[in-house]
């Protein structure tokens, strides 16, 4: 083939593929044709007169005898929530015959997103205990003497409208339970103790200390009245009334180990470890290690209280006769004579025998620095 006729070719092949381009343009711009899809609005899908989503619910288990006026709390609550777009907050007061057991269940039951208490270790305990499980955020409000909970996850403990910002918008943080359960045979339960619970008469939840002997006597003799005017200051006396009386025989079985016999004043169980007054009375105690922390105290006089004391100050991890540390994921005490019981600051009768064991990171709390599940 020629020179010329091969040119002849090209032009052709040129204008071939221009038709093609024209034709592939002109098609696209046709309605409905070769037109990506545009993903349409979320409004869209709404119609005119649908309502906007429901906002989130917190209900407040608060016990009222902690405040001269509700009113006032209730208002700050409801202000806080409207701040935060949630509805507003609905109140469950506590009784002298449930101090939150039922109301956490029916707070539960109502669907509610977070569930907050507001009243003393007792209150927070209680509303603790029914939500293990559940999955639901609890929200810690302040308005009690020790806020153990609070101050062991380094939450507010002295500004409400603080703390309940916190419960609306911090993260989430999965602790551990601990369970006590008492022996029934030889036992002695205070009036009302477990009154409410899902869990019944013996079996106990806490979430900081629980304790036999000398810590539970100290309790068991401190007014709330005392408490209410000068904090935790008014332990003090009752510590020096108690701190010298007669020792018992303790046999702690840690693990399902071999059991170890010793004279005691107390016995501690602790999943945290600061108690009232900022004392860190168990330094290595982890709300969510999946571990118990357990000191047994048998100071014989002044002397031994002082060692102790400085042991105490100085987070000493040491082992002595004077106060002997184990961790452990369950444990048994049993005494020769029964002794007062408590469970984060609640007496909860006399026992000769009670078993603890842990449950881990069952509890959902919403904290200002919180660790998600799994950290």
């Amino acid at each position: 083939m020629s020179g010329e006729a091969w040119t002849w070719v090209g032009v052709a092949v040129a204008v071939l593929f221009a038709v093609v381009g024209v034709y592939l343009v002109l098609s696209a711009r046709e309605p409905g044709r070769h037109v990506a899809a545009q993903r349409p609005s979320r409004d869209s899908f709404r119609g005119v007169d649908d309502a906007p989503p429901p906002r989130k619910r917190v209900a407040v288990v608060v016990n009222p005898t902690k405040f001269d006026d509700l009113d006032a709390v209730r208002a700050t609550l409801a202000r806080v929530c409207e701040a935060q777009d949630w509805a507003p907050p609905e109140l469950h007061e506590t009784t002298v015959h449930d101090v939150g057991f039922g109301q956490t269940r029916e707070a539960l039951a109502s669907g509610v997103d977070l569930v907050c208490a507001l009243g003393g270790d007792g209150t927070v305990r209680a509303v603790a205990q029914e939500m293990v499980g559940s999955g639901v955020p609890l929200g810690l409000l302040p308005g009690g003497t020790g806020n153990l909970l609070a101050r062991n996850l380094e939450m507010p403990v002295d500004d409400l409208e603080r703390a309940m910002v916190v419960a609306l918008t911090g993260r989430n943080r999965h602790v551990d339970a601990a369970w006590l359960t008492l022996d029934p045979e030889d036992l002695e339960l205070e009036e009302g103790a477990g009154e409410g619970s899902s869990a019944g008469a013996q079996r106990h939840a806490f979430f900081v200390m629980a304790g036999m002997g000398l810590d539970a006597a100290i309790m068991d003799s401190t007014s709330e009245q005392l408490k209410s005017r000068i904090g935790w200051g008014a332990y003090v006396p009752a510590g020096l009334r108690h701190m010298l009386t007669e020792r018992f025989k303790v046999t702690l079985t840690v693990d399902g180990g071999p059991p170890a016999t010793q004279r005691a004043r107390m016995v501690v169980i602790g999943n945290c470890g600061k108690i009232t007054g900022g004392i860190d009375l168990l330094p290595d105690a982890e709300p969510d290690d999946g571990m118990l922390d357990v000191i047994v105290l048998a100071p014989r006089g002044v002397a031994a209280w002082a060692s102790v004391a400085a042991r105490v100050i100085t987070r000493s991890d040491r082992t002595n006769a004077n106060l002997a540390r184990h961790k452990c994921q369950t444990a048994t005490v049993q005494v020769d004579e029964p002794q007062r019981v408590q469970v984060d600051g609640d007496i909860i009768g006399e026992a000769s025998r009670l078993s603890v064991e842990v449950q881990p990171r069952v509890l959902v709390v919403r904290t200002e620095n919180g660790r998600p599940a799994g950290a």
